[in-house]
């Protein structure tokens, strides 16, 4: 039957095994999301008691804001939903771009101001960004310049047309395009590919394991750069869920609890 429904064969025979057509490989992770979509309506219940569901809340978010907030954020859901369930997910440019099609299938994107528009959302706090570099650094005495941005070879953060933090998106509209020695897709690999060479990166100030590390200082940027604006984005579909609206409040408590407000 599926075969008639998508006119293709979805499995072919190859030796001993079967494997999946370029289509079946495309519906696998669709389907995935459906069957997880169906759960959740199964798990609904009429009447909504915290200290009773057993929803899985999934977040989308980066590894630098999981180390932020993920421990008062899971903290507080368990203690008053001890038999829910989170699950964290690292974001992707893909996901991003397709964000409104994505946040129905998840619960909350948790995405700085510029990348996703049009859906509702909640500004959560304010961070400003800081350029790490390692303590023995030939520059680590002195005062950056806009030309040591230009010249020095950099750790990014994503690199590509569609992704990009919104720190090195602002250097670029300035003239400023940083070279690029080392690109990763993950905060929390920066202080590692610091370490032991000439290479700066920008970070957070309070991205915890860059910021702390005993073996990197930190320094201003020599021009003003816009704070990043951290935001927690949803369907409108979840508006007045009451689940969603529960997993909204607990996370702006967990902002208060470890930003202080």
């Amino acid at each position: 039957k599926l075969r008639r429904h998508f006119a293709d064969e979805l499995l072919y025979r190859s030796g001993a095994h079967y494997r999946l057509t370029p289509l079946a490989a495309d519906l696998r992770p669709r389907t995935r999301l459906a069957l997880e979509g169906v759960e959740r309506v199964f798990n609904s219940r009429a009447g909504f008691d915290v200290s009773d569901t057993i929803r899985e809340f999934t977040i989308l978010t980066s590894d630098y804001t999981t180390e932020l907030l993920g421990e008062a954020l899971v903290a507080r859901l368990l203690d008053r939903a001890p038999h829910a369930r989170v699950r964290i997910l690292p974001t992707t440019p893909d996901q991003v771009v397709r964000a409104e099609q994505v946040l129905t299938e998840r619960d909350v994107m948790l995405m700085p101001h510029g990348f996703v528009s049009d859906l509702p959302n909640k500004e959560l706090y304010r961070d400003e960004w800081v350029i790490l570099m390692d303590a023995e650094h030939p520059l680590s005495d002195a005062d950056l310049t806009v030309e040591h941005l230009k010249t020095l070879p950099w750790v990014l953060i994503y690199h590509d047309s569609s992704a990009s933090t919104p720190a090195a998106r602002q250097l670029r509209m300035l003239g400023i395009e940083p070279q690029a020695q080392v690109v990763t897709e993950a905060f929390l690999t920066v202080p590692s590919l610091l370490v032991g060479s000439d290479r700066i990166a920008l970070a957070p100030s309070l991205m915890r394991s860059g910021t702390t590390h005993p073996r990197l200082i930190r320094r201003a940027s020599p021009i003003p750069l816009e704070p990043l604006v951290q935001a927690m984005w949803w369907h409108p579909i979840h508006d007045h869920e009451p689940e969603h609206q529960f997993l909204r409040e607990i996370i702006v408590a967990a902002v208060d609890e470890v930003c202080g407000g």
